[in-house]
């Protein structure tokens, strides 16, 4: 197994803490007036997304995880498992809804996610940051309201046939049956899509 030392501590970064994988979301520098400098480490499980900070001294050092990232396409979820395929091999993985974790409400059909593997499991599966929806309920926009950078709740479909009722908030302008961009990472809305 290879090693990261604490010089090498950097957001991203997949390593083990007591045999579990987890990623490095952010590594702060820290050199105390008295005592020994340390890295402060925001890291987040990738099995069950818990985030925890971990004190690293400087020399010290932490295993890396041996996971693989994969481009998979979502196909379809049956009710329990949601079924991804690998686009070069035709691969196909079922996973539970704990490696989907929070964000299932941004899955849509035949998006490419990034699938997580660990020891040959499917650890997390993270949708694209960006998609494209359509809004199915929302209250009427009104004529002007284009400037005036108000926002309303709406609620969107994701699935070709599934409506997840995710929740988003969009400009007043935009009106039910139109399309939008959602950031998949803060829910929050990007853009109208033309067409």
């Amino acid at each position: 197994m290879s090693i990261y030392k604490s010089g090498d501590f950097r957001s991203g970064l997949k390593i083990l803490i007591d045999g579990q994988p987890y990623t490095i979301l952010e590594s702060e520098f820290n050199k105390p007036g008295k005592g020994q400098a340390f890295n402060k480490l925001k890291v987040k499980n990738l099995r069950n997304g818990k985030v925890l900070e971990k004190t690293v001294k400087i020399g010290g050092s932490l295993e890396q995880a041996d996971v693989i990232l994969r481009s998979m396409q979502y196909l379809y979820t049956d009710g329990n498992l949601w079924h991804f395929m690998d686009m070069k091999s035709y691969e196909q993985l079922a996973t539970t809804v704990e490696a989907i974790q929070s964000s299932q409400e941004w899955f849509k059909e035949e998006a490419i996610c990034t699938v997580t593997l660990w020891n040959n499991e499917v650890i997390l599966v993270e949708p694209p940051n960006f998609i494209e929806v359509k809004v199915v309920k929302t209250d009427p926009g009104l004529r002007g309201d284009t400037a005036q950078g108000g926002f309303k709740p709406a609620q969107i479909e994701t699935g070709a046939k599934v409506e997840t009722g995710a929740k988003v908030r969009v400009p007043l302008f935009i009106n039910q049956g139109e399309c939008i961009k959602v950031d998949t990472r803060t829910g929050e809305y990007v853009s109208r899509v033309k067409g």
